[in-house]
C-alpha cells in the first residue's frame, strides 16, 4: 500500500483541484479524502506538490525494432517514467515497420517488461510505402492502438480515403503526418528568414497546409476519427478549427517545441532544432497556443525522436530531424503555457492525460476510488536543470535550460517506477 498525503490533487476527469490524501492498494486507488490513515502503507509526503493522473504521450518513437542504438522500448519507458508518463503510444516507423502481426506482437511482448504501459500504433500502409493498406482489421484485433504512417505522409488520396473508411468501420483512430515533400526544398527548417540566412531551402507552411486541408475534408466526408499530428502552421490550425465547426471528427496534436521555440532556434541550437515539421515563426507559435486554449488542438504530445550524437553532429542538410522530448514535456508545458497564463494547470493536465487517452479509446486516468493507480507527483514551480537524460539519446535544444515542473514520483500500476 502507498499513502500519498497532503498533495494538491489535479484531476481533469473530475475537475478536482484540491488538497487531499490518496491511498493505493496494489494497482488500484482505494480511497481519497482528508486524514486517511493506513498503518502498513508506505507514506509519500506530497505537501506542496501536485498529484495528477499519469501523463499519456500519444506520439513517441522508441526505435524498436531496428534502430535500438538510438532507443529501445525499455530505455524509452525509463525516459517516459522520468517525465511523469505512465502510458505511451509508439509510432510504426520501425525496421521492420509495424505493418504485420509479428512485429506488433514483438513490441507488445517487450513492452510487458517495461515500467509503464507501452502501446503500439500500426501502420496504415504496407512497408510505409503508401501503396497498399495493411490488414487493419487483424492489427486492430491484435491490440494496435490506432493507425499511422507517421514520419511519412500518405500522398495517395484514394488509399487514404479507404483507410479512413476502414478505421471508422473498426472504431479506431487514424493519425497523419502532414507534409507534402514535393513542396519542400529542404526539410527540418521553416522556409523563411532563417533558412534564407543559412542558404537552406526550408519547408514552407504550404507543404503542411495543403495536406491538412485535404485530410480535414476527407475526415468530414468519411466520418473517421482523424488526428493531425504535430501541427505547426497557423494556417493549419485555422483549417482544423473550421473542419471542427463543419462537424468533422478531427483532432490535432501540438508538441512542446512547437509552442516554445521559433525558427531562430536553428541559429542557436543547430541540428538539435531541426525537426519535421519545423518550428516556425512567432505568429505560428501563438496560433498553436490559441488552438490549445480553445480546444482546436486536443492534445500535447512529445514526438519523442531520439537520435545518436554522431547523427546529429552531421551538417544541417544531412542530420536527421527530431528531438528527445519525454523528459522535458511537462516542464515546457508549465513554462510556456501555464506560467504566462495561457492555460491553467488543470487544462494542461487534460491536454497531457485525459484527451490523448480518450482519442485512443482508453479510459482516461482519474484520481478516484477504483481507478488504476497511475499517478505523477511533481512540483509546479520548483525548477530543475536539464543536464542528462534517462533516454539513450540527448538530442535536445533544451539542454541547459532551467524548467519548472520537477517530477518527484511516477507511479504505474501501483508501483513507484521513478523517484527523484
Amino acid at each position: 500500500m502507498i499513502l500519498i498525503q497532503n498533495g494538491r490533487v489535479v484531476d481533469p476527469v473530475t475537475g478536482t483541484d484540491q488538497v487531499m490524501d490518496v491511498l493505493l492498494d496494489g494497482s488500484v486507488i482505494v480511497k481519497t479524502g482528508q486524514g486517511i490513515q493506513a498503518a502498513e502503507a508506505e507514506v509519500i509526503d506530497a505537501s506542496g506538490l501536485v498529484v495528477a493522473p499519469g501523463l499519456v504521450d500519444a506520439h513517441v518513437h522508441f526505435r524498436d525494432p531496428g534502430f535500438t542504438y538510438k532507443e529501445d522500448i525499455l530505455s524509452g519507458a525509463r525516459a517516459a517514467a522520468r517525465g511523469g508518463f505512465t502510458t505511451v503510444i509508439c509510432m510504426a516507423n520501425t525496421k521492420p515497420p509495424v505493418d504485420n502481426l509479428a512485429t506488433l506482437q514483438y513490441v507488445q511482448e517487450k513492452g510487458e517488461g517495461a515500467d509503464i504501459h507501452v502501446l503500439q500504433a500500426a501502420a496504415v500502409s504496407r512497408g510505409l510505402k503508401g501503396e497498399e493498406l495493411t490488414d487493419m482489421e487483424a492489427l486492430a484485433d491484435a491490440g494496435a492502438a490506432g493507425f499511422t504512417d507517421d514520419g511519412i505522409p500518405l500522398m495517395d488520396e484514394r488509399l487514404l480515403l479507404l483507410a479512413m473508411e476502414k478505421a471508422r468501420e473498426l472504431g479506431m483512430p487514424i493519425s497523419l503526418h502532414e507534409e507534402d515533400p514535393r513542396l519542400i526544398a529542404a526539410p527540418g527548417v521553416h522556409q523563411g528568414r532563417v533558412s534564407e540566412a543559412l542558404g537552406y531551402g526550408g519547408a514552407p507552411r504550404v507543404s503542411e497546409d495543403v495536406m491538412v486541408a485535404r485530410d480535414c475534408m476527407l475526415a468530414l466526408h468519411t466520418g473517421a476519427s482523424v488526428c493531425i499530428q504535430h501541427i505547426s502552421s497557423r494556417n493549419s490550425v485555422e483549417l482544423v478549427r473550421a473542419a471542427k465547426q463543419l462537424g468533422a471528427d478531427i483532432h490535432a496534436e501540438a508538441t512542446p517545441h512547437h509552442f516554445t521555440l521559433t525558427e531562430e532556434a536553428v541559429l542557436q541550437y543547430g541540428t538539435n532544432a531541426r525537426m519535421n515539421p519545423p518550428v516556425r515563426t512567432e505568429e505560428d507559435r501563438q496560433a498553436v497556443i490559441r488552438g490549445l486554449q480553445d480546444g482546436t488542438i486536443d492534445m500535447i504530445v512529445t514526438d519523442h525522436a531520439p537520435h545518436s550524437a554522431e547523427e546529429k553532429a552531421r551538417p544541417l542538410g544531412q542530420a536527421p530531424s527530431g528531438i528527445t522530448g519525454l523528459e522535458t514535456s511537462l516542464g515546457l508545458g508549465i513554462r510556456s503555457l501555464v506560467e504566462p497564463g495561457y492555460l491553467t494547470l488543470l487544462e494542461l493536465m487534460a491536454l497531457m492525460s485525459k484527451n490523448p487517452a480518450c482519442f485512443y479509446r482508453m479510459i482516461p486516468g482519474s484520481i478516484t476510488e477504483d481507478a488504476p493507480a497511475d499517478l505523477v507527483i511533481f512540483s509546479e514551480r520548483e525548477c530543475w536543470r536539464v543536464e542528462h537524460f534517462a533516454s539513450r539519446a540527448s538530442n535536445s535544444p533544451f539542454l541547459g535550460w532551467e524548467l519548472p515542473g520537477k517530477v518527484y514520483h511516477t507511479i504505474c500500476a501501483g508501483k513507484v517506477v521513478y523517484r527523484a
